[in-house]
């Protein structure tokens, strides 16, 4: 497809009440300086129901551009309605790239759109920038599970498009909302969306474990030896009014659930805080937390990879040194 502007595009998923999700904010902080980087605006695509909230969002976390899709028809994500939708869009306006949330719906709509739009698509991608050389953007993504971080390009087709993993960015500072508020007026007839929704089962509140909404994290890995040390894991994490996170290793032995797993094949997370306890620090994990703003890393092998991305270390055995945390944060409070 040829394009006709040198404009980034961010694909902000809504809620049904209208408001925007995380990540389609979370992706305007690269794409402001990607955006720059290519010479182009940053424009952010809403689509939705009543979605005057998350049009304001996205202009006072800046969106140079708004573009508008407002219908019954997009209340809920389908298949059929947002992919028709959006190819409607970048035909019509040929930006030269889009970041798409690396969600449920995003992973369902990005493959869709790079097949219609005979384009590539980058998929699962944890870092963004720009070849000097040639203006492609560098899409960086785990690969040989998770043993390499693989920089992708699309050199020779146009959108460029890849889904970025929630919670690798963090959320941009708030601005002055200036941005130009676009509303275009195309439905998708309900003959051509081939599903739709019979029942919504709630996830069980006792089994949720937000981890990408958490300020604080404690995570334990191997090092922990069993279930049982969870519990020293998690008394720090009460002391601190923290979630407890876990590496693969941990889940993979039974001794946590999977919804406590942090990494390339569990959640994305970038807390103010994050400590790892007995975890080595291999690539997969790390690339599921190395967005924290500070990382505490307690292990007793002076050598293992974790210490490479700590802001603080601590060597020595994890059953002596969160025990003394955990008073000690304690004995703060009192």
């Amino acid at each position: 497809m040829d394009v006709k502007t040198k404009d980034l595009w961010v694909f902000m998923e809504t809620k049904e009440d209208g408001t925007a999700k995380n990540v389609g904010i979370e992706l305007l902080n690269p794409g402001r300086r990607l955006a720059d980087k290519q010479g182009g605006k940053l424009v952010s695509v809403v689509i939705g129901y009543h979605t005057d909230a998350a049009v304001k969002e996205a202009g006072t976390h800046g969106a140079d551009k708004v573009l508008v899709l407002d219908g019954k028809e997009y209340q809920r994500y389908t298949t059929d309605a947002y992919t028709n939708a959006v190819e409607y869009l970048l035909k019509k306006y040929a930006p030269t790239s889009m970041l798409i949330g690396a969600t449920p719906n995003g992973r369902d709509m990005g493959p869709r759109l790079s097949s219609r739009l005979g384009t590539g698509l980058t998929a699962d991608c944890t870092s963004l920038d720009i070849d000097d050389a040639s203006g492609n953007i560098e899409w960086t993504r785990p690969a040989f599970g998770g043993n390499l971080m693989a920089v992708i390009m699309c050199p020779n087709n146009r959108p460029q498009l890849g889904t970025v993993r929630p919670g690798v960015f963090k959320k941009p500072s708030l601005c002055e909302n200036k941005a130009e508020i676009i509303r275009e007026d195309f439905h998708v007839p309900a003959e051509q969306i081939r599903t739709r929704l019979l029942k919504t089962i709630l996830e069980d509140s006792s089994d949720f474990v937000d981890l990408e909404g958490a300020d604080i994290i404690v995570s334990g890995g191997r090092g922990v030896g069993g279930a049982d040390g969870f519990k020293v894991i998690q008394e720090l994490a009460d002391a601190l009014g923290a979630t407890v996170g876990a590496s693969r290793a941990a889940v993979d032995e039974g001794w946590i659930t999977h919804s406590h797993q942090v990494g390339q094949t569990g959640k994305t997370v970038g807390p103010k805080l994050y400590i790892a306890c007995g975890i080595s620090g291999a690539i997969q994990h790390v690339a599921g937390m190395n967005s924290s703003d500070v990382v505490v890393a307690i292990n007793k092998d002076a050598d293992a990879p974790i210490f490479n991305v700590a802001d603080y270390g601590i060597v020595g055995d994890l059953f002596e040194i969160v025990p003394a945390l955990t008073a000690a944060i304690k004995k703060n409070k009192a």
